[in-house]
């Protein structure tokens, strides 16, 4: 993935024109321009867009409070995709959105030409009994843990998904990242890390204890980023690695062994057994610090702020 440029970045600020008022549905966006497939592109039937083999599917989460990034997010994928008429967006809505909600009018009004479904998060409920307390409030949020869910929340005719989170602004064709081989029977595809200092992830409880630790034996594990990953979500299935994940939330929850959100379980589960992607798919560090959120600068003066587009990662 190429960089991301400040010019790019000023082009999302033309098309969506977004209010300065407190984020929430209320807010007003310009309508994007349609979006028009490449010549060489196969024709998808729009009774036969959700299961059809052609189509690049798109996982994200779309909530009130972060609903800027949703629009960058979806604005920047379809402006770079060679088959946009090909994508179809998955947005999974708190339950309380059940309906559509006025997130997903405001894509709707904005995306009048996108195909997408609104997906209520109604395991919401059942995941806030096993989060634990993490180091920043926004990461115990349910739906920071919808992604461990995209195998009963989408479609079973859908085999493979990309997940992106919605703090992102994405600047190559996101079928040639949904595309990624899955070899050696991965489930799962995300940007690794092997260089980071994994032992960081989890707590001296876990670490000392050889019954814990051992979950990694065997393994090279690696911290990857779970905001860009590729999902074969019909292996996904048949291995249940949904409640291996929640199997490992349920330790935490007698005992402290990570401190950070959803992604160590992803860690203990996956960690040294994903196919890579590419880093050129990953911009690190765009963002804020992960104790207080904090936006960072990309420019000097009042022009731009990276978290006024949600771009981030």
């Amino acid at each position: 993935m190429r960089p991301i440029k400040l010019s790019f970045l000023c082009t999302l600020a033309t098309i969506l024109l977004i209010s300065h008022s407190k984020a929430g549905p209320q807010q007003q966006f310009r309508e994007a321009p349609k979006f028009y497939n490449a010549p060489n592109c196969p024709s998808i039937p729009t009774n036969d867009a959700v299961c059809s083999p052609d189509a690049v599917h798109v996982a994200m989460t779309l909530d009130a409070a972060y609903l800027r990034g949703s629009m960058a997010a979806v604005l920047s994928t379809l402006q770079h995709a060679a088959c946009p008429e090909n994508l179809f967006f998955h947005f999974v809505t708190p339950p309380s959105s059940a309906g559509g909600g006025g997130a997903a009018s405001a894509v709707s009004a904005a995306f009048p030409y996108l195909p997408f479904r609104v997906v209520p998060f109604r395991q919401s409920a059942a995941v806030s009994r096993l989060i634990s307390t993490s180091i920043r409030p926004a990461l115990d949020c349910p739906l920071n843990y919808a992604r461990t869910y995209l195998a009963d929340l989408l479609p079973a005719c859908v085999r493979r998904a990309v997940y992106l989170d919605s703090d992102l602004v994405l600047v190559d064709d996101v079928a040639r990242l949904a595309a990624t081989p899955l070899a050696g029977g991965a489930v799962l595809a995300a940007p690794e890390y092997c260089e980071a200092n994994f032992t960081a992830y989890f707590t001296p409880t876990f670490w000392s204890s050889p019954a814990l630790s051992a979950a990694f034996a065997g393994r090279r594990p690696c911290y990857f980023n779970t905001g860009v990953m590729v999902v074969d979500l019909a292996g996904w299935r048949a291995g249940g690695y949904t409640r291996r994940i929640e199997e490992w939330m349920e330790v935490q929850k007698r005992m402290r062994i990570y401190e950070l959100g959803s992604l160590p379980p992803f860690l203990l589960v996956f960690a040294g057994e994903i196919a890579a992607v590419d880093h050129r798919w990953n911009q690190h560090g765009l963002g804020g610090d992960n104790f207080r959120g904090l936006c960072r600068d990309l420019h000097p003066g009042p022009i731009l702020r990276v978290c006024d587009f949600g771009v981030t990662h």
